[in-house]
């Protein structure tokens, strides 16, 4: 009792102690993640001109772009696409916001107007939009799905903003004038000439290897040129692929179990506990049931020419009788054994015409089709007869066919081959005769159709064939995977490139890898790789089996590049020719003392050249390439004036003006100016954005939403 009464009244020094110990707890934690006390909420993906966009929005975007796309894209290119469309929006909404740009009522009321306009779901009984119908359809929506309104509300949204940005590029655009002076100057630019010799001392004179750059010389040319030299965080990686692919003892064994289907096979029935044979392919009557059976792809019941064979077999197939087989052999993928199971002679061409009759279920049945499908057979054997008895009542018959498009040329479908029409249709038109008239049906209805024309009758060969996918054998897919896991154990402690030279693997490397990419050179969509490479707890030289499609990569990451100014190694790829051409135009120049072109060309061994009307709007010299600097220095020039030496882009020049041809001097400048502010006004569309979002304030956290 005692140690209780002693224990309360020490209960606040005890409160004090642990309330200090768990700020102590939470101080620490902060930083070991410095990144708690300054970063953003994970639930914001960026801020955008102090405008949050958070993970919740963005994400019901993303999911909606997904929807869009069907399955035709992946995860990380429909963020790509939402966040391309919530920068603009973002960076946009800041101008408007400054200029006090909103879309009203009004104006709301005139842009749904002109989108539907010609909907006739919002038509009045004149043609005319009634806004009443669709403001009964909003409300509709309300009412009816929260879904469907919130599609609504994004689409008013989207058209607002299209509006804003509209608006706001037109008023752009209407500051962008052409005056009278620049009207002059463009004139002069394009029309004012000269008339130069010149002499060319080539860079290529020098060789490369008698240039020395240094690593401190790339260095400073980086720091010359910041804007150029400047990289996101990227990471390097090392690769070597494991592929499930089949072993040529695999291909033998698919190969086996086709030869196989060749001969009679003797098997136990486990129902009737007795022996059964079963009859080989070439013995098969039923062909169809056969390969369905038998085969990875189904029985494809059309003839077919020399030129629908795959053309490696083509020639062996096409000869075959009518139960012969030939294979197995090779084709793409798939090991093939293949019989002639039927031979016509065929056209390449038919012209028929025909009266479609729907039925309720149809794929050509409208909100007026009443006939069932029995009554549809019915009716197309009527007309059938007519056409037979009178083929003249043909196309006073066509008030009975669904096919809006062929009945205004008379019912006629003009000359089509083999495989453009349904199977139904074609095997009709195509294996009949010129002049025959009949009944089928299609998914379309029953089709009355009379013969008119065939074109270029040809054998034909209808062709069963019987395919096994070129697949690895479990033990063989086993045998990848001990494969990758020999050696990711064994890189984990050794050398990378020496362990994959001794077992004969390719080493794949991949430089500059963003943190937001999605795929890898060779391996397409990895995201899984990108993300380990760019997480905090991932070291240079840490290796990491990953499942690929058909197998395994074994990855290392082998650089870390931060973001800032790119590497010495990477940049002298751009910044070494650069610093090369310089120092030779500088040693070039050092050499040559002559003041005359004649001279200089004596001295190094070139030839005097002449080049006529140049101008400043197109700065090429004739023979050589663009040169503006040439070209601006011979305008610097008065008529018979020799230059200095000059660096150009492709060697050090002299020139002597020749002639100068002033332009013609107009009486009024304005068709210039105009064209002044078309070029200025048509920059606007492409360069507009592009200036705003370099100007923008970004914090881009996507890195952190992207799996």
């Amino acid at each position: 009792m005692a140690i209780l009464n002693n224990i309360r009244k020490q209960s606040l020094v005890l409160i004090a102690v642990i309330a200090l110990a768990l700020f102590s707890f939470v101080l620490a934690d902060l930083f070991r993640n410095s990144d708690a006390l300054s970063a953003k909420s994970q639930n914001v993906v960026a801020t955008i001109n102090g405008k949050d966009i958070t993970r919740e929005d963005f994400m019901q975007k993303v999911e909606a772009v997904q929807r869009q796309m069907g399955g035709r894209g992946t995860s990380t290119q429909a963020m790509n696409t939402v966040w391309n469309q919530e920068l603009r929006q973002a960076v946009m909404q800041t101008q408007f916001d400054a200029l006090g740009f909103t879309v009203e009522k009004d104006q709301m009321r005139d842009l749904l107007k002109t989108s539907f306009a010609n909907n006739t779901d919002f038509q009045n009984e004149a043609g005319v939009f009634d806004e009443n119908k669709l403001n009964e359809y909003i409300a509709n929506l309300k009412e009816t799905s929260s879904i469907a309104y919130q599609q609504w509300v994004d689409y008013e949204e989207s058209i607002a903003a299209n509006a804003l940005n509209q608006n706001y590029t037109n008023m752009v655009k209407a500051g962008m004038i052409g005056t009278l002076a620049e009207g002059e100057l463009e004139h002069k630019l394009a029309n004012n000439t000269v008339d130069i010799k010149f002499v060319q001392v080539p860079y290529a004179t020098i060789a490369d290897d008698q240039v020395t750059v240094s690593d401190s010389e790339i260095t400073n040319y980086m720091n010359k040129n910041k804007k150029q030299y400047t990289v996101e965080a990227s990471r390097n990686i090392n690769y070597v692929e494991f592929k499930e692919v089949a072993s040529l003892e695999d291909e033998n064994v698919i190969k086996e179990s086709l030869t196989d289907l060749l001969k009679d096979q003797v098997v136990y029935n486990e129902v009737t506990k007795r022996n059964d044979t079963i009859v080989s392919f070439l013995k098969a009557k039923d062909n169809e049931s056969y390969i369905n059976a038998n085969s990875d792809i189904k029985y494809d019941d059309r003839f077919i020419q020399r030129s629908g064979l795959p053309s490696s077999v083509a020639d062996s197939i096409f000869n075959l009788g009518v139960g012969e087989v030939f294979g197995p052999y090779k084709d793409a993928n798939h090991f093939k054994i293949s019989k002639v199971v039927a031979v016509t002679q065929l056209p390449d061409s038919v012209k028929a015409r025909h009266i479609l009759i729907p039925f309720i279920g149809s794929r050509s049945a409208t909100a007026e089709t009443v006939q069932t499908k029995e009554q549809a057979k019915t009716t197309a054997d009527s007309l059938m007869n007519i056409v037979k008895a009178t083929p003249s009542k043909f196309v006073s018959l066509l008030d009975f066919s669904a096919d809006t498009v062929s009945n205004e040329k008379e019912g006629v479908l003009d000359w089509f081959t083999y495989n453009a029409m349904v199977p139904e249709f074609r095997d009709f038109t195509f294996e009949n005769n010129e002049g025959d008239v009949g009944v089928v049906e299609s998914m379309f209805g029953y089709h009355v159709i009379e013969i008119l024309g065939q074109k270029n009758r040809k054998r034909a060969i209808k062709v069963g064939t019987i395919a096994r996918a070129i697949e690895p054998s479990e033990a063989t897919v086993s045998k990848v995977f001990r494969d990758a896991a020999t050696f990711e154990g064994a890189v984990a402690d050794g050398n990378f490139q020496d362990i994959a030279k001794e077992n004969n693997y390719t080493v794949r490397p991949v430089d500059g890898i963003k943190v937001l990419d999605e795929n890898i050179p060779g391996l397409n969509s990895q995201r899984a790789i990108v993300r380990w490479a760019f997480e905090e707890g991932t070291k240079v030289g840490d290796t990491k089996k990953f499942p690929i499609s058909n197998g395994f990569a074994v990855v290392q990451l082998t650089e870390k590049n931060k973001a800032g100014m790119m590497n010495v190694q990477d940049a002298s790829v751009t910044a070494l020719p650069a610093i090369r051409k310089a120092k030779k135009a500088e040693m070039i120049k050092n050499r040559i003392s002559a003041t005359t072109v004649e001279d200089v060309a004596s001295a190094e061994g070139q030839s005097v050249r002449t080049a006529l009307a140049l101008n400043m709007k197109t700065p090429t010299v004739t023979g050589v390439g663009r040169e503006p600097k040439v070209v601006g220095a011979a305008f610097g020039l008065n008529e018979g004036e020799t230059s200095k030496l000059i660096a150009g882009e492709n060697g050090v020049y002299m020139v002597q003006v020749t002639k100068v041809t002033p332009a013609v001097e107009l009486g009024n400048y304005q068709a210039f100016a105009n064209q002044v502010s078309l070029d200025k006004q048509s920059a606007v569309d492409t360069r507009l954005f592009e200036a705003l979002k370099e100007a923008a304030e970004i914090e881009d956290n996507r890195a952190n939403t992207v799996q």
